[in-house]
């Protein structure tokens, strides 16, 4: 709650993270909850990662993933996964590694 507040306020900032994100959202498809993401890296199933943008900030781990609309234990490098995910991202969102 007071997060929220402080947030509403524009005290709260986010700090820039120093680390290099291993993906990127390239497409939101909201009615099924699912991003497209362009990983950069091998992620395997049921990594922690954050999604981080502008309005987006959440961490979850990753449950469920396809490829070409097939289920997979792990994202390729260098190709867009499919990932079901708890909350509204963004197109530019990046994703980080916990």
């Amino acid at each position: 709650m007071i997060k929220k507040l402080l947030k509403a306020l524009g005290f709260s900032k986010k700090v820039p993270r120093k680390d290099k994100p291993v993906g990127e959202v390239t497409h939101y498809y909201g009615n099924l909850g699912v991003a497209i993401v362009k990983f950069n890296q091998n992620i395997p199933l049921g990594k922690n990662v954050t999604f981080q943008g502008h309005t987006t900030d959440f961490s979850q781990n990753l449950e469920s993933m396809e490829y070409d609309r097939k289920p997979v234990n792990a994202a390729p490098k260098g190709k867009e996964v499919g990932v079901k995910v708890k909350k509204r991202v963004r197109e530019g969102d990046r994703v980080y590694s916990n």
